[in-house]
């Protein structure tokens, strides 16, 4: 057997990986070699991932992180440009795949669980949007972010998205006009992560973070994140009846009800995540 043919037949690494530490799952994005670009696969593969976490109820935290030195290098255009020989030119195949990833990207906001982006290396257009979408982010020191886009005629208007509602406005702007990358300093400075850790350590600082929140209530949390992402979108006015419509209900809560008699007796609180 030829060594080519030997190649063909071997079984393909899987281009997502999950692993369980604690309460916590860490999916991570094993394309190293195409730096881990969101193919048509690894969208579905991660939105599959996220929905079978959704309802789990031993998962109290998600990290999504990535093997190799970049995190993910935004869309396969590859994959992407192979369908320029279609009928339509690709028409059809791009709003399936733009639709397609935008819907994974809401299954991660939508996820009532906390997400927090492990960020090894560069994030760029849609890998940007990835740790965009994410809840929380720890990036590496020598990570890096941008929406590239407009420097190959293909505005980021899909990372734009979650970018903008991530980062005052000026600076999205100014990504998105220029296509030049931030330092990992820079995007905390501008409020897209949290933390910068040294090199090497993004991976176990997330999972900390994550584990952290993953000590709360499931129930609080889920609550809280579910009414954080829904009061962004309304009006002052609007968003203050919401919030106290779920403070209401959040108080009847029985983990409000434990919570708060344990603060009052000084004790450490019971959750029954309900």
């Amino acid at each position: 057997m030829s060594a080519q043919a030997a190649r063909a037949r071997a079984p393909q690494a899987p281009i997502l990986l999950r692993e369980t530490v604690g309460s916590i799952t860490v999916l991570t994005l094993n394309r190293p070699a195409a730096r881990n670009s969101l193919s048509e696969g690894l969208i579905a593969e991660l939105h599959g991932a996220l929905d079978e976490i959704r309802d789990d109820n031993n998962v109290r935290g998600v990290v999504i992180a990535a093997n190799g030195p970049a995190f993910s290098a935004g869309h396969d255009m590859k994959e992407l440009t192979a369908r320029r020989s279609d009928a339509d030119r690709g028409r059809a195949y791009f709003a399936q795949i733009m639709n397609a990833c935008s819907a994974m990207m809401q299954a991660v906001v939508n996820l009532p669980k906390p997400v927090v982006a492990a960020v090894p290396g560069i994030a760029t257009a849609a890998g940007c949007q990835l740790v965009a979408s994410c809840d929380l982010a720890v990036a590496s020191e020598t990570a890096t972010f941008a929406t590239p886009g407009v420097d190959i005629g293909l505005f980021c208007s899909t990372p734009m998205v979650a970018l903008s509602r991530n980062v005052p406005r000026k600076q999205a702007m100014e990504m998105l006009l220029t296509g030049e990358p931030i330092t990992a300093v820079a995007a905390q400075n501008i409020g897209l992560i949290n933390r910068v850790v040294p090199a090497g350590t993004e991976r176990d600082a997330a999972i900390a973070l994550a584990q952290k929140v993953a000590l709360k209530s499931a129930y609080t949390v889920k609550l809280g994140k579910e009414a954080f992402y829904r009061q962004a979108e309304m009006s002052l006015a609007e968003a203050y009846r919401y919030a106290a419509e779920v403070m209401t209900e959040n108080m009847m809560a029985r983990d409000a009800e434990e919570g708060i008699g344990a603060f009052l007796e000084k004790r450490d609180p019971k959750w029954q995540d309900k």
